[in-house]
């Protein structure tokens, strides 16, 4: 560990920081449909899509309403997607002539990009063709990051309305989303990633002759323009199959600055959002505190594990010291370009967000360093989180928080006004237990079969539990990352994943929409002496508390089998 690293992962959390309050605030006013600075441009486009559509853009939806819409057009979406993957080796913008995707694979590949996961068993750059990466992956991109926003947006309407029976319109919150918040940043930030070297062309791969006189495949593409929005949306899932660490990719220190920034940038913002459509900043700055010091845990654990690096390695008479020349520590599977503050910092965000690029490989940490990058995932991914998906996961468990305050002081539990009541808890539970049901209840199979599960680990023993664990873990998640060390291209694998995708998405938004429409209904009822304030660093604490300690009850037994007794191991000088 160095202080340029430390000064490193400090400039990052400052730069979330100052985007919070204006992004925060632009979101307000384009989904509360104030005037904005892009009207002008955006407003007649709007206008066209409603017509051309038959859109009603006045019409209001009821919880109910607002799920169906949703859960209709995901559908169709995954279901157009399957179909490209399928026809591909037909369609046009194929010069590699790439064949069909196999169906178990297409049935995976599709869930995931549709709910946001971007889980990928394959080798982007051999198995997909233009059309397939723009047309299907690349609009999966876009509407299932627009999704999870919307949704957070109609949680915080529930939250802030008063007596009302609806959240607002489906549809147009997503055109929203897409047109003024997703799109513009996309495309110039798309232009700023060519700035810094990452390709975008529709060329056929080049072949070019070595020094040795080898023959290789130089592979490109549309690169770009996805690049940013699988940071930006939080979706992962890289046009290479080595992801953000590829140069195409992540060129420099400044693009890998950028798309670092990206993942946090939409998340943080709706904290302010929060604030701002509640009448109540403080509790928005209040619920960001609470995931800046999640965060900031998980990358000093982070940075400390991969700084420090491996004893057997040390034991074997290896320097693993930072030097002037050599960065130290454990540097298997990361870049040098960008050295181990950044992975660190790296697959702490991506980890923190439901995003899943990376930019060095999670399976080479040490054990405590991908024990860090599981944990955060196992929490929900609620620190920031995914765009919309980790802030209407922090305020389910933020409803818990309040219900839990309320028990300790023997009073109706209210959170801004607004009594939680037995309905609501429910529902946050229903939530919260989806969530490592699904994922211990697959990895349980998996680590038991022979057959289908363990015979894809290619490291045995707790690190291959952590492989199998994790790879539930992130699709459950709807994260996308890796422990690189499973292959996971197998029939059993892509279609249970494909599963624990779709669950992890949609059946814990279907409670949670639930709690967002009885909060809508409910009245305010006005602060008094046993009232909970949801604005102090005490509320902050607690929610830290409550998030640690659901993911420790329901995980901490599958994690003292993994990444836990793998750490002992190492420190015991024992190889695993």
């Amino acid at each position: 560990m160095t202080a340029n690293g430390w000064l490193q992962i400090g400039v990052y959390l400052l730069a979330i920081f100052a985007i919070t309050p204006p992004l925060g605030r632009f979101m307000t006013r384009v989904f509360n449909r104030e005037r904005t600075w892009l009207d002008s441009v955006l407003r007649p486009v709007e206008r066209l899509i409603y017509r051309v559509t038959g859109v009603d853009d006045t019409h209001q939806m009821r919880w109910t309403e607002y799920a169906i819409a949703m859960l209709l057009f995901s559908v169709v979406s995954m279901l157009v997607l399957y179909g490209i993957e399928r026809m591909q080796r037909w369609l046009p913008w194929n010069p590699q002539a790439f064949a069909a995707v196999p169906a178990a694979l297409a049935f995976n590949t599709a869930a995931s990009f549709t709910t946001n996961t971007n889980w990928q068993a394959y080798s982007g750059e051999s198995t997909m063709s233009y059309l397939t990466q723009m047309a299907g992956l690349a609009y999966h991109n876009f509407t299932s990051a627009a999704v999870g926003i919307a949704l957070a947006i109609a949680f915080i309407r529930g939250i802030a309305q008063r007596e009302k029976d609806s959240l607002g319109n489906f549809w147009v919150d997503i055109v929203r989303c897409s047109l003024w918040i997703l799109l513009p940043v996309c495309l110039v930030g798309a232009l700023v990633l060519v700035s810094q070297g990452v390709v975008q062309n529709l060329r056929p791969y080049d072949i070019v002759t070595t020094v040795e006189g080898a023959k290789q495949t130089i592979a490109q593409g549309p690169v770009a323009s996805q690049e940013i929005i699988k940071e930006f949306g939080t979706n992962g899932g890289g046009f290479f199959n080595a992801n953000s660490a590829h140069p195409f990719e992540n060129p420099t220190p400044f693009s890998n600055f950028c798309e670092m920034f990206c993942i946090f940038a939409v998340s943080a913002g709706l904290t302010f959002t929060l604030g701002d459509m509640t009448g109540s900043r403080g509790h928005g700055w209040a619920v960001w505190a609470a995931m800046a010091f999640l965060f900031l845990a998980g990358v000093t654990t982070a940075y400390w594990a991969e700084g420090r690096g491996n004893p057997l390695l040390t034991a074997a008479g290896a320097d693993q010291a930072a030097t002037d020349s050599s960065s130290g520590g454990n540097m298997e599977g990361k870049e040098v370009r960008f050295g181990i503050a950044n992975s660190a910092l790296f697959a702490t965000a991506t980890t923190d967000a439901s995003c899943g690029a990376i930019n060095g490989w999670h399976d080479s940490f040490t054990p405590l360093g991908g024990f860090v990058t599981l944990v955060n995932i196992m929490l929900g991914e609620v620190i920031f989180g995914g765009v919309g998906a980790g802030m209407y996961g922090v305020l389910i468990f933020v409803v818990l928080s309040v219900f839990i305050a309320g028990l300790m002081v023997g009073r109706t539990p209210e959170y801004l006004g607004k009594r939680i009541e037995a309905y609501d808890v429910k529902m946050a539970m229903l939530v919260v237990l989806v969530f490592p049901l699904t994922i211990l209840a697959f990895s349980a199979v998996s680590s038991v079969s022979a057959t289908f599960g363990t015979s894809s680990i290619l490291n045995p023993g707790p690190h291959g539990l952590s492989e199998i664990l994790y790879a539930y873990t992130s699709g459950t998640g709807n994260n996308g990352s890796a422990f690189g060390g499973l292959n996971a291209n197998t029939n059993w694998y892509n279609v249970t994943i494909g599963l624990a995708t779709l669950i992890g998405r949609f059946m814990m938004i279907i409670p949670m929409l639930a709690v967002a429409g009885s909060l809508g209904r409910k009245k305010r009822v006005p602060p008094s002496s046993g009232t909970f304030p949801v604005t102090t660093p005490l509320f902050a604490a607690l929610l830290v508390s409550v998030i640690l300690i659901v993911g420790a009850l329901t995980f901490f037994p599958a994690l003292s089998l993994g990444p836990i007794v793998e750490h002992l191991l190492m420190a015991k000088g024992q190889v695993f």
